[in-house]
């Protein structure tokens, strides 16, 4: 089975789905608003895409529809009738051909492209020994030619993404993206993940030779490098391009089954099983496939007690990201 039928989040409507696990991405979408509001007002389109991969869940995406054009109707009143609004999806990587060439006015990324088209070759020595040993990714024992392989891929992926987008955009046309960057002075998420996978091998529920082998297909750039990777390959001019931070999880998420607000003293309790919650949404179908689905439950539960403990010496934890807005040469 390839990456593409596994990269995916958790479907359906359950407590780990991606449906209920994705306030972050929200947040995330909510600080790219206006960029995006400028750009679409700038370029009026009046056609909308949706993109994901294959094994991504369609089916809930497509029936919040309804409230989406009744929301639209409300604000626009008698004008949303003078007006087409066609939403078509395209089930297919974003690192192949996507759309016509020079159709598109306007493209929108969120949190995607950090994610990277295959594990980054290099990984594993010429003798068949695992170069990144007892990390899911990038971590503090990685060697230095570990984050290199990363970032090639990434490079590469990231270069044919903006050709690719590039064809597809009409002279003049804008391309906003989010990406999760890199904060060397905080671990990533993915890092306490892999914490968890350590503790389950010393204690025999994991088997070494899985962990060594196991490397997460995702990149998490520096500011700095996606500027070059932009200007290298030459298709955009950078408009806008900056920095921000989106916290592991917000005050107003801390409500009980009741809807009730939480007590504070719970911050990092619930805080950590929140962020448990919307990282199995996320990772579940990749760990799972390399690990097995039944130890799911006991990884992601110790995941959250990693988590808690981590927000209580950091109850300011949050994700580093980048969004930058471009226009087509």
């Amino acid at each position: 089975m390839g990456l593409k039928q596994v990269l995916h989040m958790n479907g359906g409507e359950e407590d780990f789905s991606y449906a209920n696990n994705s306030s972050t991405q929200n947040d995330v979408i909510l600080k790219a608003k206006p960029l995006i509001q400028e750009s679409i007002y700038e370029m009026c389109s009046n056609n909308v895409f949706l993109n994901d991969l294959p094994g991504n869940d369609f089916n809930s995406a497509f029936k919040s529809l309804p409230s989406f054009y009744e929301r639209l109707e409300k604000e626009k009143g008698d004008e949303f009738g003078q007006h087409n609004c066609l939403i078509a999806a395209v089930p297919r990587s974003f690192y192949e051909r996507l759309f016509p060439p020079h159709s598109l006015h306007f493209i929108f990324s969120s949190y995607a492209v950090h994610w990277l088209s295959q594990v980054p070759e290099g990984l594993v020595s010429e003798s068949g020994i695992p170069m990144n040993k007892q990390n899911f990714y990038i971590g503090k024992t990685s060697p230095s030619n570990v984050r290199k392989a990363y970032l090639d891929q990434f490079e590469k992926d990231f270069t044919l993404f903006l050709k690719l987008r590039s064809e597809e955009l009409k002279s003049g046309g804008r391309m906003v993206l989010t990406v999760m960057g890199d904060d060397k002075h905080n671990p990533h998420v993915w890092d306490l993940l892999g914490d968890v996978a350590n503790d389950m091998v010393s204690e025999g529920l994991i088997e070494g030779s899985k962990l060594e082998s196991f490397n997460v297909p995702l990149y998490s750039p520096r500011a700095e490098e996606v500027r070059h990777i932009i200007e290298r390959e030459g298709s955009f001019n950078i408009h806008q391009l900056q920095t921000f931070n989106i916290s592991w999880f917000q005050i107003s998420d801390m409500k009980n089954h009741e809807g009730l607000e939480l007590d504070s003293s719970m911050y990092s309790e619930v805080g950590g099983k929140i962020v448990a919650g919307r990282k199995r949404a996320v990772a579940e179908p990749l760990v799972a496939r390399h690990f097995g689905k039944a130890i799911m439950d006991d990884m992601f539960q110790r995941f959250s007690i990693k988590a808690t403990h981590y927000l209580e010496m950091e109850p300011r934890a949050a994700y580093p990201s980048i969004l930058f807005s471009l226009i087509k040469k």
